[in-house]
């Protein structure tokens, strides 16, 4: 057993390693068990891989099924689906900016990206915090990270932060609701005197862990110290506001919730030392079942039918990094 197995009331390796998902065997091999024969690239010719690469279109984007063409265009309403999948290809399946339907997508997605530095169009004209991160952290991890639009964008979301060193969504710091999304409004912007948003922040701090530069900075280790303040706590914005938020879950992750925090947190130094860790790293840990899975509240919309293993291996992942360290 390894050392960081110790840590846990039940072993989880049986599960993941006796999977139909090849997937799943192969980065439990990999990541717990620092198994590293191999590479990612058959994992990209799998099926479920296959039946995504197959709904491309021409300028890398995915279609989104059904859109309201009152909320935002077709355009970007194709931004966000591209996003998601494209994300099922990164954390799922390992690609990289070596298989040309990841490097089409990236380009459709650079397209978004304003001359200021943020992604926009998924709020319409509004700032997104959030989604200009979340789409940076795949295209860090596809492998983009010194390319001199992503240092753009860092630089863009250091200069959006609220004065308390976390981020929020700009047009809820001017209490407006999200739906003002039309590319007819002007941009608003933000009151940075207002309280930051953990869930906007849990977002953000996702693809400055991404980063091997960005992860080491004193603005990502304040922030990060601030989201941990917020465990369990409610929101100071009604989206997704109340504290259950924390404690529902999805792969790959989508919102704020603690594993997807603890997840950022173990790449920007912070350790089992750390109270707020410590507290939330045992409440997973109370969590588990004998089986060596875990006893979660995973969204309703997750229809991934491996999830709980999916869920399991990122647990195992944290776990294993907050006790031997990045």
């Amino acid at each position: 057993m390894e050392d960081w197995q110790k840590l846990l009331k039940f072993d989880p390796m049986p599960q993941l390693l006796s999977s139909k998902n090849t997937a799943i065997v192969f980065f439990a091999n990999r990541d717990l068990l620092d198994k590293t024969e191999g590479s990612v690239g058959p994992l990209w010719k799998l099926p479920p891989t296959t039946k995504i690469l197959k709904r491309q279109q021409d300028d890398g984007s995915w279609r989104y099924p059904g859109a309201n063409l009152n909320i935002r265009s077709r355009a970007n309403y194709n931004q966000l689906e591209t996003y998601r999948l494209l994300g099922e290809l990164v954390e799922k399946y390992g690609f990289n900016v070596n298989h040309p339907t990841a490097r089409k997508a990236a380009e459709f997605l650079f397209r978004f990206q304003t001359d200021e530095g943020d992604f926009r169009g998924i709020y319409g004209n509004q700032y997104t915090p959030n989604y200009t991160a979340g789409i940076m952290e795949l295209l860090v991890k596809l492998g983009y990270e010194n390319d001199p639009r992503i240092e753009k964008g860092f630089q863009w979301l250091l200069s959006m932060r609220q004065h308390d060193r976390g981020w929020a969504i700009p047009i809820r710091t001017r209490d407006l609701k999200l739906n003002v999304v039309s590319l007819e409004t002007e941009t608003v912007q933000p009151d940075l005197s207002r309280r930051f948003s953990h869930l906007v922040t849990g977002v953000v701090l996702r693809a400055f862990a991404a980063s091997k530069a960005y992860r080491k900075t004193s603005s990502a280790r304040a922030a990060g110290r601030m989201l941990a303040s917020r465990f369990f706590k409610r929101d100071a914005y009604p989206d997704r506001g109340t504290p259950e938020f924390w404690t529902k879950f999805t792969y790959p992750f989508w919102f704020t919730d603690l594993l997807s925090s603890l997840d950022s947190l173990s790449f920007l130094g912070f350790t089992l030392d750390d109270a707020e860790v410590k507290a939330t790293v045992e409440w997973f840990l109370r969590k588990q079942q004998r089986n060596g899975l875990w006893n979660l509240c995973l969204l309703k919309d997750a229809k991934e039918k491996d999830l709980n293993l999916w869920m399991c291996l990122a647990i195992c992942r944290v776990i294993k990094r907050f006790h031997t360290g990045v």
